[in-house]
């Protein structure tokens, strides 16, 4: 059950803009984007209710106006506004459900722009040809929610598929509902490569961070960094094969890496790769917090970071499951065209149950 209270977001509207007034709300940078996320997140939660709350009442008018003509009018104008309030309840029960996500999310970036990686497993070309239909998935995923889509880099794989792929998906909650999908996604299937049609096992691996803004403020030693140039290749357009454009730069501390090919530049390439860097930087230092956090609170083990989190099996048998909640469907065909919602709602719900129950044991002192 979905409960608001638009009088509590007003009021916390209101003090968040107080605060955002003051003279040194930017002496503390991370702070002052944690405030910001904040009243974004809050106030456009309350527009959305408020709008919602308006359509619900349109609807509410044209029964009403079809009541009291009653079945006996003559021109169909009753039909036409049944069918016009039927069209408006579909429509607001679809912005429930979203709004109903945006509940969910109540970290500092999760109502930002995500960026979104494919690395492929052992395997070879079965592997990468995985990394590809999960980059077509999540594509069609965007495009499905009408997010923009910024194809960062995509190496083209030795005979088919991928070897890598980093894409930027621009939207609202587009973190905060990527999130869910990061981990190991494995693949069943009768292999299209082999000649004697055997079932073949592939895994990828998922990786998603916030796209930070430049307020935002990431250490980075240039010390730690090794910066490599080299040709591009895949789809990019004839002009980035034919010069060392594309950036590689190695977070050396940590093991990070990133690449940029898209831009036609090498300068332009290697600012939106250090860009990049900042974002998977912020995404582990975030990780390493939730991960400590959980511990303390003993979150379930069925909804922690796994490293195989989903399973696509095309044979012998038609069916997809998320190993954390249990959910699974035998429409393999609609998941990988990104039909995906249902399994990322699903976590989150879980998700923030368990956080809640874990908050709940902490505040009661536990057992």
């Amino acid at each position: 059950m979905i409960t608001f209270d638009p009088a509590s977001l007003e009021k916390r509207v209101a003090e968040l803009e107080k605060r955002m007034q003051q003279p040194d709300f930017w002496s503390d940078r991370r702070a002052a984007a944690g405030v910001s996320a904040e009243h974004r997140r809050v106030r456009r939660r309350l527009e959305r209710f408020q709008s919602i709350r308006s359509q619900v009442d349109d609807a509410g008018a044209m029964l009403e106006l079809v009541r009291e003509a009653g079945p006996g009018d003559g021109d169909g104008s009753s039909a036409e506004l049944l069918s016009e309030a039927a069209s408006l309840l579909d429509e607001v029960k679809t912005r429930l459900e979203r709004l109903e996500e945006e509940r969910l999310f109540s970290g500092e970036y999760d109502d930002g722009d995500a960026v979104l990686t494919i690395h492929p497993g052992a395997g070879g070309t079965e592997s990468q040809d995985w990394a590809e239909m999960l980059l077509r998935m999540y594509l069609r995923w965007a495009e499905a929610r009408g997010f923009d889509v910024e194809i960062n880099e995509a190496t083209a794989g030795d005979e088919a598929g991928l070897k890598s792929a980093t894409v930027t998906i621009h939207g609202e909650n587009a973190y905060g509902l990527l999130s869910a999908e990061r981990g190991v996604h494995r693949l069943v299937r009768i292999s299209p490569f082999d000649a004697a049609r055997r079932r073949h096992t592939s895994f990828a691996a998922v990786e998603v961070s916030p796209l930070v803004d430049e307020e935002v403020e990431v250490e980075i030693n240039e010390k730690d960094l090794r910066i490599e140039t080299y040709r591009a290749s895949g789809a990019g357009g004839q002009h980035v094969n034919k010069t060392d454009s594309a950036v590689r730069i190695t977070h050396l501390p940590t093991g990070t890496v990133v690449q940029c090919q898209n831009e036609r530049s090498q300068i332009s390439n290697r600012n939106t790769a250090m860009k990049l860097l900042k974002s998977r930087l912020l995404e582990l230092e975030e990780r390493r917090r939730q991960e400590e956090m959980e511990k303390q609170r003993g979150e379930l083990s069925e909804i922690a970071w796994g490293s195989q989190i989903r399973s696509y099996v095309l044979a012998p048998y038609q069916m997809v499951k998320d190993h954390r909640t249990g959910r699974e469907t035998g429409n393999t065909q609609a998941v990988l065209d990104g039909d995906i919602d249902g399994f990322i709602r699903e976590y989150l719900l879980a998700r923030a149950s368990a956080r809640r129950g874990g908050a709940g044991d902490a505040a009661g002192g536990g057992k």
